[in-house]
């Protein structure tokens, strides 16, 4: 090997340690032990004649030589990892497996149904439900092949786009509509919602602070009867009659239309949050990722 030549070995373990942060989990991405990634680590500093990572208490920070690298290695990287990966697969879907994060009750509700011809093709479905930027975070790392985003990525390397505009809205059980006020609901609303419980996904309200001050230009007044992070949650405890919350329309759309749920005030202007579909650049042509992501765009017109 020439003398200015650097293994691959190096640069894939540089780029494992750049994509997770720390060394640890890089060893374990990589299948490596972490005195190894160490190694290899000051191995490739020596090799550049440059510091590529300040060592902190809790895992490292590249420097701008190693942000500089990790640019010029994202997408050749991921390609050659993508070639790899297909070496002895047939082109067809069969025996493939779609690693997919997103929020729980979007993915449950909609795209878990709307992955059912995926499934169908031989295609294996693994799902991960968290926060967008843990999920994020893991699909650069390549623990996830495709993320439900509910913002929109900047990293790079990620290849995005729309998927859907979920719609807020402020629901009660009808019974419980038909006890406010609707004259002081239509002048001052509020005044009028001001005594009515509250069904919260967290303490600080996030969901119901962002409605009232959107809808009505203030904040929510009271403490929530009920808090459960988990909308579908809401949704039943809304349903039997405890109070009031703020739902997507994707969750809330067949309960409406049965009459098990109200609108409790009419807005010109709802709250509009943007469903991001997520892959790597390089693997967004993956058979498997192509499918399911023609799918979901296919599907997301329904809901």
């Amino acid at each position: 090997m020439a003398a200015h030549e650097v293994s691959l070995d190096l640069l894939r373990t540089f780029h494992a340690v750049h994509r997770t942060g720390t060394l640890t989990a890089a060893a374990r991405l990589l299948g490596l032990a972490q005195p190894t990634v160490t190694t290899q680590l000051r191995a490739l500093e020596m090799a550049a004649g440059q510091v590529l990572f300040l060592r902190q208490p809790r895992g490292v920070v590249p420097t701008a030589a190693g942000e500089d690298l990790a640019r010029r290695l994202d997408e050749p990287l991921d390609m050659l990892a993508a070639v790899s990966a297909d070496l002895g697969r047939r082109p067809s879907l069969q025996g493939r497996t779609l690693r997919l994060g997103g929020p729980a009750e979007f993915i449950t509700t909609c795209v878990i149904p709307a992955l059912a011809e995926t499934i169908a093709a031989g295609v294996a479905l693994r799902c991960r439900l968290d926060l967008a930027d843990d999920l994020l975070g893991e699909l650069v790392s390549g623990q996830l092949d495709l993320v439900v985003s509910t913002v929109r990525p900047r990293r790079r390397g990620l290849h995005s786009e729309a998927l859907y505009d979920e719609e807020f809205l402020l629901v009660a059980a009808p019974s419980l509509v038909a006890d406010l006020n609707h004259e002081v609901l239509a002048a001052q609303p509020a005044k009028a919602l001001q005594a009515v419980p509250l069904l919260a996904y967290a303490e600080e309200l996030p969901i119901l602070r962002r409605w009232w001050r959107h809808v009505l230009g203030v904040a929510p007044s009271g403490r929530a009867v009920l808090v459960v992070p988990d909308l579908r949650g809401l949704r039943a405890a809304a349903v039997a009659g405890a109070g009031l919350t703020v739902l997507p329309r994707y969750l809330c759309a067949e309960d409406l239309a049965a009459g098990r749920l109200a609108s409790v005030l009419q807005a010109d202007d709802s709250p509009i949050n943007t469903m991001y579909l997520v892959t790597r650049a390089a693997a967004r042509t993956e058979p498997h990722i192509a499918h399911a992501w023609t799918a979901l765009l296919r599907e997301a017109r329904n809901w």
